[in-house]
């Protein structure tokens, strides 16, 4: 979708909107339509969206009004991205092909009006590649939205946003993508055609490499599977003279369980079981299109988790490229074996002032949190603060987990150095314990189980339901506040 930017009645589309900052509706409304708003209830709540329709100088003109809630009150860009989404979701298969949203006497600045935008955007996108029946009435057929008397600088700030809602929807289009057309492979490939001349650097490791750098733990998980894996890394430099940031992503680009398999009901679900990759890869793409002022290396560890005969068995025990072994008790535990591996080799190689990895990595953790918070766990105050908030700052929240010795010890092998899960209770935790154990003394880390956020099953504010993008701007928040500051 389109945003234009334009200032003057000549421009104004048939579909007309107008988002209400300080009272459900704004004056010289004509008394009919704000008796038919007040009938319906329209009390400008955030989300809400009231249409009419009114007789104008060449015929009937649409009308809707769109709440952004109390913006005194708490988010102000939760609600006026929600208003942006709630225009979105209502027309875009209306068979109307613009949306003019007029800002003129609302009082808001630029930072505003880019949120409701980045509402609308985020809420428009669709995954319809596969759709080929699709009535006409259920086609998009909104292509561009108009912001009228939008104040100075909006343009600006929102070529930043339009980078970012290009990661999050790289990132979701790769979540959404079925298993048998996103594997390890066809992951590389999609994301260097989709970074070619951003000025990303793009190193691709292939099994042979991968093996002889010792990374036993994360060929373990791919060797039951005939789709090769791959260990992709992305690096971004846009400053020079700082220790790197690396972004750590699980890309097990299809999880049957192997030999450990899962039940059959609900396994499709498990091609997003790439989400951090996914997360990633998007991250990356977001901070070279808007030039970020940082040094930032994404990692992917892809590999397929299949139950062939040459598949790993429970109990057989894998060395990983720290050295350190590992029994794998359960081989659905299979995500922290190939991040422990990528994560070693990004610190070996690069040497990173601050490790981050996004995984979608346990069941445990939606039940502890639901679909409304992702995991946190991390080994430095400061790092869990700073995600924290920005979290808060774009909406993907978090909520931070402990770690500690009392669970380290749940993970002790009989026969190796560490084993891949530990008891029933406590699984997210014991998880996150295992990665710690492969992080290097003096970096600072953060474990984000995504689980219960990467892919949603009912609509949201900014999103359809299905794969939601989470973490892009999570991440894209962190490299602002943090690295750029």
């Amino acid at each position: 979708m389109n945003i234009v930017f334009a200032r003057g009645a000549a421009e104004l589309p048939r579909l007309v909107a107008r988002i209400v900052a300080e009272g459900p509706l704004p004056e010289g409304t004509p008394a009919l339509v704000v008796e038919g708003a007040q009938a319906a209830r329209f009390a400008g709540k955030a989300g809400q969206v009231h249409e009419a329709f009114v007789a104008g100088e060449k015929g009937l003109v649409r009308l809707a009004f769109a709440g952004a809630g109390d913006l005194s009150d708490g988010d102000r860009r939760a609600g006026l991205e929600r208003a942006g989404g709630a225009l979105a979701a209502k027309y875009l298969t209306s068979g109307e092909d613009a949306l003019g949203i007029d800002f003129s006497g609302t009082g808001f600045s630029a930072q505003d009006v880019v949120s409701v935008l980045l509402g609308a955007r985020l809420r428009s996108w669709q995954f319809l590649t596969y759709r080929t029946r699709l009535k006409d009435e259920q086609k998009p057929s909104l292509k561009s939205v108009i912001a009228l008397g939008a104040p100075e600088g909006t343009e600006d700030l929102w070529a930043v946003e339009v980078a970012v809602a290009k990661g999050v929807e790289f990132t979701r289009e790769l979540v959404t993508e079925p298993a048998n057309v996103i594997y390890p492979e066809s992951f590389v490939a999609r994301c260097q055609e989709r970074l070619a001349g951003t000025g990303v650097e793009i190193l691709v490791l292939d099994e042979v490499a991968m093996a002889a750098l010792g990374m036993g733990a994360l060929l373990g998980v791919a060797q039951g599977s005939v789709r090769k894996p791959r260990l992709l890394a992305m690096r971004w430099k846009g400053k020079e003279g700082v220790r790197p940031t690396a972004f750590v992503g699980k890309g097990v680009c299809f999880d049957t369980g192997g030999i450990s398999i899962k039940p059959a009901a609900g396994m499709e679900d498990m091609k997003w079981d790439m989400g951090g990759a996914a997360t990633v890869a998007g991250t990356m793409l977001t901070l070279a299109l808007r030039k970020a002022q940082a040094d930032v290396i994404g990692v992917c560890g892809l590999v397929e988790n299949m139950p062939d005969g040459n598949a790993q068995r429970p109990g057989d025990v894998v060395t990983s490229m720290s050295g350190q072994t590992i029994e794998v008790i359960n081989t659905d535990a299979e995500g922290r074996l190939v991040l422990c591996d990528a994560l070693t080799w990004v610190q070996k190689e690069y040497q990173p002032a601050t490790v981050i990895d996004l995984a979608t990595l346990t069941g445990a953790i939606i039940i502890s949190l639901g679909h409304e918070h992702a995991g946190m766990f991390s080994n430095d105050d400061t790092l869990a603060g700073q995600l924290d908030s920005a979290g808060k700052s774009c909406g993907d929240a978090l909520w931070r987990m402990p770690i500690g010795p009392a669970y380290d010890k749940l993970i002790d092998s009989p026969i190796a150095d560490i084993k891949n899960v530990g008891p029933r209770f406590g699984g997210s935790i014991t998880a996150a314990q295992f990665l710690h154990r492969f992080i290097d003394k003096g970096v600072a880390w953060a474990h984000l189980d995504i689980a219960g956020t990467v892919w949603i099953d009912k609509p949201g504010a900014t999103h359809d339901k299905g794969a939601t993008g989470f973490g892009v701007r999570l991440l894209d928040r962190f490299v602002r506040d943090t690295l750029e500051a």
